[in-house]
């Protein structure tokens, strides 16, 4: 059972910045991060595959937000930069149970197995 943990969360005026970290116990690798605003689906946002630089962003963030890998912290944070209204929600991390290559790169929520419990962002104008 591989559990995460993820915190950073906050409030932050628009333009701002927030880092979001994520702690796996199993390897920071093959990890992804998802958000859900008030009454939407969960969402992809950006995803590491089995090597760091194996990444992938959701179009409406790409040029703001940036992922990184500390492997000894088993950590994987989320830089999010000029953050907008439409960023305002629940940010979540989570892993599959094998991981392989970059398929989980192109995965939905469904293909994620373990999740951690979230940290709230919320922009303000």
């Amino acid at each position: 059972q591989v559990q995460l943990v993820e915190s950073g969360g906050g409030s932050v005026p628009t333009g701002g910045s927030l880092r979001l970290s994520c702690t796996t116990s199993g390897n920071a690798r093959c990890l992804g991060w998802f958000r859900q605003a008030l009454g939407k689906e969960r969402e992809g946002v950006a995803a590491v595959g089995e090597r760091p630089e194996w990444t992938r962003y959701v179009d409406s963030v790409k040029g703001r937000f940036t992922l990184s890998v500390d492997n000894a912290k088993k950590t994987v944070y989320l830089q999010m930069d000029n953050l907008q209204s439409a960023d305002t929600a629940m940010y979540y991390c989570a892993q599959p149970s094998i991981c392989n290559g970059n398929y989980n790169l192109w995965a939905g929520p469904s293909a994620y197995v373990y999740w951690g419990q979230g940290t709230q962002v919320t922009v303000s104008a």
